[in-house]
């Protein structure tokens, strides 16, 4: 247990002291006047376009927030839950049509038995279509989850483009005492721009 904490302790000290190397040489650039105009013609990231679009059609809210790695995970899944219900759903006509030939006593419907399920008894056939049908809800409600991650997953990204990472950010370990609990601890300090800060 002791190796398990000195170890993630080294780890956390080694990345935070790479975390921030900043060069001393390099000045911030004034922005230019073609830069300044750029930035007052471009109307700002709304995430609530990205939020309605994503709802209308899958994907528009990741084409919108410029996520476009996206759209191709959100189609699959999507794919996926729709392959899933029209195999699912073949299946259950097909066993519903068997189990009904199967218990109708009329030996002349025999025939149109699907040829899997003719040597199999009616109970079977009646349990494997029940089994069917469930997977059949199980999709539409798989389909129904990803198209809603798929919503929220635009209005996070939208909300969170406005966010930026810049080279004031730091993250610093320091040790500190907790007179209360008599107990030495480690503890995460945040530094943002202006100098404020934040203890984890």
């Amino acid at each position: 247990m002791r190796f398990l904490y000195l170890f993630i302790t080294t780890l956390l000290v080694a990345a935070s002291l790479q975390a921030q190397q900043t060069d001393s040489l390099r000045q911030p650039t004034a922005p230019t006047a073609d830069t300044a105009n750029v930035s007052l013609l471009r109307p700002p990231h709304s995430p609530r376009k990205a939020t309605i679009r994503s709802a209308i059609l899958p994907g528009w809210g990741q084409v919108y927030n410029k996520k476009y790695w996206k759209v191709p995970i959100v189609y699959g899944a999507l794919g996926t839950c729709v392959g899933f219900f029209f195999y699912n759903r073949t299946e259950y006509i097909a066993a519903r049509d068997a189990y009904r030939y199967k218990v109708d006593n009329d030996p002349s419907n025999d025939f149109l038995i699907d040829p899997r399920f003719r040597p199999v008894d009616a109970e079977a056939i009646r349990r494997y279509r029940n089994d069917v049908r469930q997977n059949v809800d199980y999709s539409v409600l798989a389909f129904l989850v990803c198209w809603g991650l798929n919503v929220v997953d635009a209005t996070v990204d939208g909300h969170l483009k406005s966010f930026e990472v810049g080279e004031n950010l730091s993250m610093r370990i320091h040790p500190s005492y907790q007179p209360q609990t008599r107990q030495s601890s480690i503890g995460l300090v945040f530094t943002f721009q202006g100098g404020r800060s934040s203890a984890r």
